[in-house]
């Protein structure tokens, strides 16, 4: 439990006396990848670097394998093109899975999964909201020096028709592979007991870095209760999941916001963004 409840302080702390060693790996994978960042110098920045480095132990080699691997798939999926007029369904599919504008109590990044909503688009474009999701909160945690998101993930109501297992695998192989070292908890919260076979399955696809940081809550528990109030402002935290915020998401106002981070996205990497579509 305590990696969930860790405060920014204590994780800088740690790391601010190997920020030299840090610098020095940053560097050499650089080296390593050869004509890669001049070919994409907005995804291989020293942030990406870094976490792509922090998620696979700072081993230089492993982490210039993957990263090699992602250039290699971004080349072909373009995921910083992707916005949010671009993606189908998306009154429906952002009250599926969205980012809410507010951070746990170390500022992390927080993205809302609702499983029990039912997707009205195919499982192609599903992975694209997915990949849209992850390219915003990659930007947030370009400058983070430690894992710098937390998935909430609703599972009231899940059915086994609600996360089809190849969706599934797919989308942790995207996030584990393609956007490593962003989650830093996954918050799963109340789960049926109907989950508990499926989760058996799919944890055999999670690395045991990333299945250490899953909690699994329920609203009905008082130890469950007390780790989201260390971990957030329940005034904020949707009451799906224990807090006291009982509004809807507005998705007009949600599209707005996105529509800016596209613009933000678009500045950071031009011509990326097409936001007049």
């Amino acid at each position: 439990m305590s990696y969930l409840l860790k405060t920014r302080r204590e994780s800088t702390q740690q790391k601010a006396a190997s920020s030299e060693e840090q610098q020095r790996k940053i560097y050499e994978v650089r080296e390593l990848l050869g004509e890669l960042p001049t070919e994409m110098p907005g995804f291989l920045t020293d942030g990406t670097i870094r976490r792509f480095l922090r998620a696979r132990k700072w081993s230089t080699e492993q982490a210039t394998k993957v990263l090699k691997e992602a250039v290699k798939w971004r080349r072909q999926f373009k995921p910083d093109k992707i916005c949010w007029d671009d993606l189908a369904g998306w009154e429906n599919e952002a009250r599926r899975a969205y980012i809410p504008d507010y951070v746990d109590k170390n500022g992390r990044t927080v993205v809302v999964i609702k499983t029990s909503i039912k997707s009205i688009t195919k499982a192609k474009e599903q992975i694209k909201h997915l990949v849209y999701n992850l390219e915003n909160i990659a930007m947030d945690s370009e400058d983070a020096q430690e894992d710098n998101v937390v998935w909430m993930c609703d599972f009231r109501g899940w059915t086994l028709s609600s996360t089809p297992l190849r969706e599934a695998r797919e989308s942790l192989y995207i996030i584990q592979n393609y956007y490593p070292g962003l989650v830093a908890a996954a918050i799963l919260s109340n789960p049926p007991r109907i989950f508990e076979s499926f989760w058996k399955i799919l944890k055999h696809f999670i690395e045991p870095t990333l299945n250490e940081k899953v909690k699994f809550v329920y609203t009905n528990n008082s130890e469950s209760q007390r780790i989201l109030a260390d971990m957030f402002d329940l005034d904020k935290v949707e009451s799906a999941f224990g807090g006291r915020n009982t509004d809807d998401l507005d998705i007009i106002k949600y599209a707005e916001r996105m529509r800016r981070r596209d613009q933000i996205r678009g500045a950071r990497m031009p011509a990326n963004c097409n936001t007049s579509s």
